[in-house]
C-alpha cells in the first residue's frame, strides 16, 4: 500500500481503513490560505490508493479553523481584495469543497474550538459533524465587508432554512455548538474532553460498513437537493443497481439469510 505523503500546511494518517486529515496551522488557528484548500485537495486524491473507507477531519490545537488567511500564507501571498478573492475561491477553494463533495467514502468532522468563514462551510461540509461545546460557528463575512463564499449560501439554507441562514449570515453571530445541534445544523454536540474519541469511534464504525452502499448513498442524497423528485426516483434505481452488484451487498444478503453479523469488506 502506499504511504501517505507529507504536507506544509495538514497532516494525513491512514489507519485501520481511516484516513484522518488534520490542519496543522495550529498558531494562526488553522486558518486556511489557498496553500492549505491545495494541500487538501491532494490529499483527498491519495485516499483511494491508501485504502481509505472513510474520513475523519479536525484541526490541530485550540481550533478547527479560524477562515481564510487575510494575512498571507507562509509563502507571503495574501487573499484580499476582490479580484484576488475571487482568484482564490476559482482557483484554490472551490476545487476542494467539490473535491470533498464529491468523495465516495464518508466524511465526519470533528470541530474543534472556532469554525468560522471557509472554516465553517469547510466544517459543515462533511456527512457527520461533530462538535465539542466550546466549539461555534460564524458566518464572519459581513463583519468585515465581504459575503459569504465556500458553499455556505447553497448550504445553509438547506441545513437550517433561510430564516436562521439569513441570520447567520446578515448578523455574523457566533453560533455555540449546543445551538447548531439544537438547530440541526450539525449532528451532535459533545463533551470538549470527548470529542475525538466519538468522533475517531464514528469514522471507525463508517469505515467498517458496505462501502459502496455508503458513497452512493451519499452521492444521491446530495444532488436529490437540487434535482425533482422524479430525477431522485431515478437516481436511486441507478444507485440500487451500482451498490447492489457489489460484493458487500451479497454478503449483506448471505449474513441475513444464515443470520449472522456482516463483515463488509468494501468492495
Amino acid at each position: 500500500m502506499t504511504d501517505a505523503p507529507s504536507f506544509d500546511t495538514i497532516k494525513l494518517e491512514v489507519a485501520d481503513n481511516v484516513a484522518t486529515i488534520n490542519l496543522n496551522r495550529p498558531d494562526r488557528l488553522n486558518s486556511m490560505p489557498p496553500a492549505m484548500a491545495d494541500d487538501i485537495r491532494t490529499a483527498l486524491d491519495y485516499l483511494p490508493v491508501l485504502g481509505a473507507r472513510s474520513l475523519l477531519i479536525t484541526g490541530e490545537g485550540r481550533g478547527f479553523c479560524s477562515g481564510a488567511d487575510l494575512a498571507g500564507d507562509r509563502s507571503g501571498s495574501a487573499v484580499g481584495g476582490g479580484a484576488n478573492s475571487r482568484k482564490a475561491l476559482r482557483n484554490h477553494y472551490n476545487p476542494m469543497l467539490l473535491a470533498l463533495a464529491n468523495l465516495d467514502i464518508p466524511v465526519v468532522v470533528a470541530v474543534n474550538g472556532p469554525a468560522a468563514g471557509v472554516g465553517c462551510s469547510f466544517g459543515l461540509s462533511g456527512d457527520f459533524t461533530i462538535a465539542g461545546k466550546s466549539a461555534y460557528f460564524l458566518q464572519a463575512f459581513v463583519n468585515i465587508g465581504l459575503v459569504p463564499d465556500g458553499g455556505s449560501s447553497w448550504l445553509l439554507p438547506r441545513l437550517i432554512g433561510l430564516p436562521r441562514a439569513t441570520q447567520m449570515m446578515m448578523l455574523g453571530e457566533k453560533i455555540g455548538a449546543e445551538q447548531a445541534a439544537e438547530w440541526g445544523l450539525i449532528y451532535k454536540c459533545v463533551e470538549d474532553a470527548d470529542l475525538m474519541t466519538e468522533a475517531r469511534a464514528l469514522a471507525a464504525r463508517l469505515a467498517k460498513g458496505p462501502t459502496v452502499s455508503l458513497g452512493t448513498m451519499r452521492k444521491v442524497l446530495r444532488d436529490g437537493l437540487s434535482q425533482s423528485y422524479s430525477e431522485t426516483l431515478d437516481a436511486e434505481a441507478k444507485g440500487q443497481f451500482i451498490a447492489g452488484n457489489s460484493a458487500d451487498a451479497m454478503e449483506g444478503i448471505l449474513a441475513f439469510q444464515q443470520k449472522r453479523k456482516t463483515e463488509f469488506q468494501g468492495k
